[in-house]
């Protein structure tokens, strides 16, 4: 997989939703995909975000802090095979969210699958059992998505520190 770039890769933001708010990794990760979605806006990268049965589980989180983002509502777990699911042309995917085991892993499976190159930051998932998170990631990493970081994503978007947005996206992590 290539490094990602601004204009090859989009922003999937999985079912950061009220209903998961008990789960203990639940600020973690709407906090972190916060992160990605302002640097993501910052950047010019398209953001989509989805919401698993919005009905039974709530809307997004508002410290997620979404904006023009529409939410994509699904009842299937993968957010690619949801009706309105698009991602606009690019060949490169961040995907952050909840659950890392389900419709996060499904996500990237689907995305992989369609010759998407894929990258999770660890730290923008999770999963109500540590178990279940730990063997989300490994399958996801032995189907080919490359495992990183909020901080190693954002950078890897940035490129280089003499451009404009350096200081707006370093402030996102410190």
């Amino acid at each position: 997989m290539s490094l990602l770039q601004r204009d090859r890769a989009a922003l999937v933001v999985v079912d950061v939703q009220e209903g998961f708010r008990p789960y203990a990794s639940f600020a973690g990760v709407a906090g972190a995909s916060a992160k990605l979605i302002q640097g993501a806006r910052l950047l010019g990268v398209p953001r989509i975000v989805s919401e698993q049965y919005p009905k039974g589980l709530g809307h997004t989180a508002p410290e997620v802090r979404i904006e023009d983002e529409r939410p994509i509502e699904k009842t299937v777990f993968s957010a690619v095979r949801a009706e309105g699911f698009d991602l606009l042309d690019r060949d490169q995917a961040i995907v952050c969210g909840i659950e890392t085991h389900v419709c996060v892993s499904q996500t990237v499976h689907d995305l992989l699958d369609r010759g998407v190159e894929v990258q999770v930051p660890a730290d923008a998932v999770g999963s109500r059992h540590g178990i279940d998170y730990e063997r989300g990631l490994e399958r996801m990493e032995r189907a080919g998505a490359v495992i990183s970081t909020v901080e190693a994503a954002l950078f890897e978007l940035l490129e280089r520190a003499d451009v404009p947005e350096f200081k707006a996206v370093q402030k996102l992590i410190l």
